[in-house]
């Protein structure tokens, strides 16, 4: 890889959220929750281009309308395959897997999220971010253990670690959504099977861990709200409402 990768921002985009249907166009401060996404997204000057990829073509309209680049795809099981269909039609050497809900990504994330590659031979990165303990029993909050290094142990809905005998004082730390991997371990993960982990946490990250492919997890001071509900929805209106988030 060269000393300064083409690094391409992608956008995965359904609308068919289980718990929030229809939720990447769901309104934030009077526009869908997919442009703040894109616009908080490409501030980052570490991304040299960024596309929106969905297999609806509502969406697909929604894009074209506001001037995003936009790309159909297939229907995919999980947005780590749908950025790996973008890849097989680009030639970026690092692509970031930016979820299409969370709307309060900030430039200070990318910087973290991708100054890896170019110091260093990674394969895969992401992000977490310090929670207490009573946010760590949300199913929702992904949690993610590290080692020393920040090489990422195991993610889970679980609160991990377990506090066996209650004595508290455990950091627990919130997963955020987005990746970073290069062209070689994206692709790895598209010719892998679903692994057993991954099936029962429904986390695809953890295809990654159980096939031995290390994941870089660098912490941020700037948590996000990952929105999932509704109760997510009103959350982050409120806090574009109060003036917040720019």
């Amino acid at each position: 890889m060269s000393a300064r990768p083409k690094i391409l921002g992608v956008i995965p985009a359904r609308l068919g959220s289980t718990r929030l249907p229809g939720k990447v166009l769901r309104e934030i401060a009077g526009k869908p929750m997919l442009y703040w996404v894109y616009h908080h997204s490409r501030r980052s000057p570490l991304l040299a281009d960024l596309v929106v990829a969905t297999e609806n073509e509502e969406v697909k309209q929604f894009c074209e309308s506001q001037g995003i680049p936009v790309t159909l795809t297939g229907r995919h099981p999980s947005p780590t395959d749908r950025v790996h269909e973008v890849m097989t039609r680009t030639d970026a050497e690092v692509y970031a897997n930016i979820q299409g809900d969370e709307p309060m990504l900030r430039p200070a994330h990318f910087e973290l999220l991708l100054t890896p590659f170019l110091q260093g031979d990674v394969q895969v990165t992401t992000l977490k971010v310090a929670m207490d303990p009573v946010a760590a029993l949300d199913p929702n909050n992904v949690k993610v253990l590290t080692d020393n290094s920040g090489r990422a142990l195991y993610f889970s809905r679980y609160p991990i670690p377990y506090d066996r005998d209650g004595q508290g004082g455990i950091q627990y730390y919130k997963h955020l959504g987005i990746y970073a991997y290069t062209r070689a371990a994206l692709s790895l993960f598209h010719s892998l099977p679903q692994s057993s982990l991954e099936l029962a946490e429904k986390l695809d990250q953890l295809r990654f861990l159980q096939n031995g492919v290390p994941i870089m997890v660098a912490e941020t001071p700037h948590d996000t709200i990952g929105v999932d509900t509704e109760a997510d929805l009103q959350r982050v209106s409120a806090l574009f409402a109060a003036g917040a988030i720019e």
